[in-house]
This record gives structure tokens, sequence and C-alpha cells, in this order.
């Protein structure tokens, strides 16, 4: 019986997060760490190994190299800098790739035929390099993108109106950083748009102010950031949440970040759109109807990302 393989590369704050949210949640039965440092791949292997001890499911959990690749069916790319208090997540574009030119040799020869999953940031431009530098079809590379930023919008809406998330439906889209967008045509509660209870309730929903709703969930991540000095667990169970919308075959709906080619216009792009993820990756992007002003913030944000691609390749 074929058991299930995630392989994490990068053994920092978020990438052992992240296998912590995959072994709690019993997403799969191998998680392998790669990181340039042997000794803390080792190091937050045990760690985790100890912990599933104590959990309801077993997972071999352990350090290892590029050879694990062979056989795994999820990587989880998790390298590269945090941004400090000064910088955008596009700011640490020049180190994030300094790593990523050691990984992505090894990568590509090791015989991975599997999903790779992006979390480094920034996060769209990152998941462009990776698909460019290792061959890997498109719909088999995608980011996590927007998955956080769309779970911080609901949180924030949850928090104005006393409604639980799961019961909201908003996404943001773009880029996951300073130019991600808000399309609000589609936000919704109970399946009615949000603008029709904004204008049938004007004392409880029409009091919402939508940009500063919107900026709180953009910064959200910033007020992690500088408060702990890392984001960790939202990031880890966005992450699990996708995989195992992959190993179940879910069909589900996540605005993760994938190759535009001609979808909203835009060609030739990573960004993060509604996108219908399972067994086989990417399997359809949805393309939800936007006002012409949602359509042109998109676009800013589409172009915001083609340049730094532009510039990350040339680095």
């Amino acid at each position: 019986m074929k058991t299930r393989k995630i392989v994490v590369i990068g053994a920092g704050h978020v990438g052992s997060h992240c296998g912590f949210s995959l072994i709690t949640q019993g997403v799969c039965d191998e998680l392998v760490y790669i990181d340039t440092d042997k000794d803390k791949a080792v190091a937050q292997a045990m760690d985790l190994a100890d912990a599933t001890v104590y959990l309801p499911h077993h997972v071999n959990v352990r350090a290892g190299g590029y050879d694990e690749l062979s056989d795994a069916d999820i990587c989880v790319m998790a390298a590269g800098p945090l941004p400090d208090g000064k910088q955008t997540r596009m700011d640490t574009l020049g180190a994030t790739i300094k790593e990523m030119k050691t990984i992505v040799g090894p990568m590509r020869d090791s015989g991975f035929s599997g999903m790779l999953v992006s979390i480094s940031n920034p996060a769209d431009v990152i998941a462009h390099y990776l698909q460019a530098h290792t061959g890997f079809p498109a719909k088999r590379v995608i980011s996590t993108s927007t998955t956080l930023d769309s779970a911080r919008l609901r949180r924030e809406l949850s928090e104005r109106t006393g409604l639980d998330q799961k019961s909201i439906h908003a996404y943001v889209m773009g880029e996951h950083g300073e130019s991600q967008m808000v399309p609000w045509s589609n936000a919704a509660v109970a399946g009615i748009p949000l603008f029709d209870l904004m204008k049938r309730d004007p004392e409880t929903y029409g009091k919402l102010d939508l940009n500063e709703v919107a900026e709180a969930a953009r910064k959200g991540g910033w007020t992690v950031l500088h408060g702990k000095k890392s984001t960790e667990f939202g990031i880890g169970t966005a992450l699990a949440e996708i995989v195992k919308t992959i190993f179940h075959d879910e069909k589900k709906i996540l605005p993760v970040s994938c190759l535009l080619e001609g979808q909203y216009g835009q060609k030739d792009v990573y960004a993060s759109i509604p996108a219908v993820l399972g067994a086989g990756g990417v399997e359809r992007i949805v393309e939800i109807d936007l006002t012409p002003e949602e359509r042109k913030r998109f676009a800013d944000s589409c172009e915001t990302m083609r340049r730094n691609f532009e510039l990350a390749m040339s680095m």
C-alpha cells in the first residue's frame, strides 16, 4: 500500500510549523526535512517525531537529502529568509533567489514527479521561478499565496459582523503582498452578496468600511511578524488544507497562486485566484466576475509580479 510522503525543504520556523500541522492532522505518513543546516533539519525532525508518540496516528518523521524526492507525493518549499521589520515580502526576492539557485538543480535531477507547493516569499514570484527553472508542469507548481490572506480577511469580517468566519465567503486575489486586492463584488454571507446585505441592514453590515477591512487583512501578517518575529500557525494550517485537498482529490476551490494563461486577461504570470484543486494539481481556474475597477486592480497586481519575475530571472 502506498504511503503519503511529503518532503519539506527548509526547516525554519515556517517549515517546522507546517510539518506540525501536517502530522497533527494526520495528513501524511512520511515527513522528510531537507535543509542546508543539517543539524537543524535533524533536530526539527526529531522534535516532531517525539510529538507523534502522543498522536492518534503513526508518522515517520526524519531528515534526509534530495534523493527523498524521487518517490515523494508533495514537496513543500519553505526555504528563504523572513522579511525584517522594514522589508516587504518582495524586498526579500534577492536573498530568496540566492537560495533557490542552490535548490532547483538537485530538485529537478531527483526524479520528483509530485506536486510542488511553495510558501517561500515573495510567494507568487518564487512559485513562477521554480516552475520556470524545474520545468515541472505548471498545474503541479503552486503557491499558498493568498490562501492565508483570505483567511485573515474572513477573520476580520467575522470580528466586525459577529458571524463565524466559516459562514463568510470572500477571497483575496493577486499578490500575497502589498498589491493584493479583494473582489468585494463576490463576497457573500449565506449566499447573499455582501453588497446586498449592506443595503438591507445599514445599521450593521452597512457600517462596514470595506477599505479598512481589506487593509486590516493585508496588514495582518505584519502584525504577527512584528509581534513574534515570524508567522507560523496560520500558514501551517493553510498549507495543510491545500495538501489535504490534493491528497483526497477533493476538487475544492481555494485561492492559490498558479500560472495564468489567458484567464482574467492575464498571461505568463503567477497570481492568486480561485482554483479547483485535486489529485492532478490545479484542475481548473475559476474565473469569477469582476467589476471594471476590480479587474484593473487585479491587472495592476499581476503587473507587479510580472515585473519582479523578470527581475528574478535576471539574477
